[in-house]
């Protein structure tokens, strides 16, 4: 995949998916803003990657100032993937609402968030690319994971919004995974068929796809990645 001087942001860039897409965004070329809420001490600097840790995108504050930040280091905005999320298991009965509160926050709040930090730059560049990512399970959810598919749904509606919003001006797309072969899932299911499972590098091509300029013509799309589950 061809990403020469595309400029792309990456939130929850330290976890095991973000880390495999900055790798091979800048593999391709692109120089690459990698934004997460973990402070950047310890992670691997390269060239063309800028570092920018502590950033909580649940605050518009603090995502406005990261994404300035990452404008002006990289010279501006072609490219963002929303990685930042996390995942939850919990029946509906006898629960509250505070599991609701947090799949939305960091699933669809931060979505949202660094969508509208982004945008105003983005809008500056030709070509521009949105990547989120929703859920397979958005599409036909199952008992334990009710809030974490309603947020991911809500992902995936935003992305059919701002692709009709924005249309010509940015491409917004979206990839539906199953579960992703990272340390943390083989740990919570150590018994599991992990060859089922999509790799990082897998869905890394996806995402990389949808942000070239091979994927001009694709906005809007919600496209699942579910490997051989």
């Amino acid at each position: 995949m061809n990403l020469a001087g595309k400029r792309i942001v990456v939130t929850g860039a330290f976890g095991s998916l973000g880390k495999q897409v900055v790798t091979m965004a800048l593999a391709a070329g692109a120089k690459v803003a990698a934004v997460d809420y973990a402070p950047a001490e310890g992670q691997q600097q390269q060239d063309g990657l800028v570092l920018l840790g502590g950033a909580d995108l649940t605050s518009v504050e603090s995502a406005q100032a990261a994404f300035a930040e990452a404008k002006q280091q990289l010279g501006g905005i072609d490219g963002l993937v929303n990685i930042a999320g996390g995942f939850a298991w919990e029946t509906f009965a006898g629960s509250g609402v505070d599991t609701w509160d947090k799949m939305y926050n960091i699933n669809l709040r931060t979505a949202v968030i660094a969508c509208q930090s982004a945008v105003p730059f983005m809008l500056e560049e030709t070509g521009a690319a949105i990547v989120n990512i929703s859920a397979n399970s958005a599409l036909m959810s199952e008992m334990g994971v009710a809030a974490y598919t309603a947020s991911k749904a809500g992902v995936a509606k935003l992305t059919e919004s701002l692709a009709d919003e924005f249309k010509a001006k940015i491409r917004v797309n979206a990839v539906l995974p199953t579960i992703i072969d990272t340390p943390v899932n083989r740990n919570d299911m150590p018994d599991a068929d992990y060859s089922a499972w999509v790799s990082p590098q897998e869905l890394g091509n996806v995402i990389l796809f949808l942000l070239s300029p091979e994927a001009s013509a694709v906005t809007g799309a919600l496209l699942p990645v579910k490997g051989r589950v």
